[in-house]
């Protein structure tokens, strides 16, 4: 099961979210959500970074007995955010969220010069291909 995706540009500002299984409900605003997982995800590739004995790991995943949240981080320093069942494998997230940077976002915000990627995306065509990109993982797992 897909929960949530979380797409953020390079200096924490969330482009776009999308929900798709989410059953429990936050007390906080959107925005604080966001800014919430951002805090979060610095910090614990902060901490990664700083107890890993090789100078090349970095955080990609975490596992809760509930959920597994993973992170696929661009060579641009964009961050793919998703929340999904403890079922799926860490590389089949992990090509999953590849995937998405390079056919759908690369494809279709990058490429497009009407979006600024400082800003959230509130492109139709994006969202719709994002939504059918997430639907026809759904069904292969």
């Amino acid at each position: 099961m897909i929960y949530n995706l979380y797409i953020f540009n390079p200096v924490g500002q969330c482009l776009y979210y999308g929900e798709w299984e989410r059953t429990r409900e936050t007390d906080m605003s959107q925005d604080e959500e966001f800014k919430l997982v951002y805090g979060m995800l610095y910090s614990l590739k902060s901490f990664v970074s700083r107890i890993s004995p090789a100078t090349s790991d970095s955080f990609q995943s975490y596992q809760t007995n509930n959920y597994k949240l993973s992170m696929y981080e661009t060579p641009s320093g964009c961050k793919f955010v998703i929340n999904t069942s403890v079922e799926w494998s860490s590389q089949a997230i992990n090509e999953i969220l590849h995937a998405l940077y390079k056919e759908v976002y690369v494809e279709f915000a990058v490429k497009n010069p009407l979006l600024s990627l400082q800003d959230s995306i509130d492109s139709e065509l994006f969202k719709s291909k994002i939504e059918t990109f997430i639907n026809s993982r759904i069904r292969e797992m």
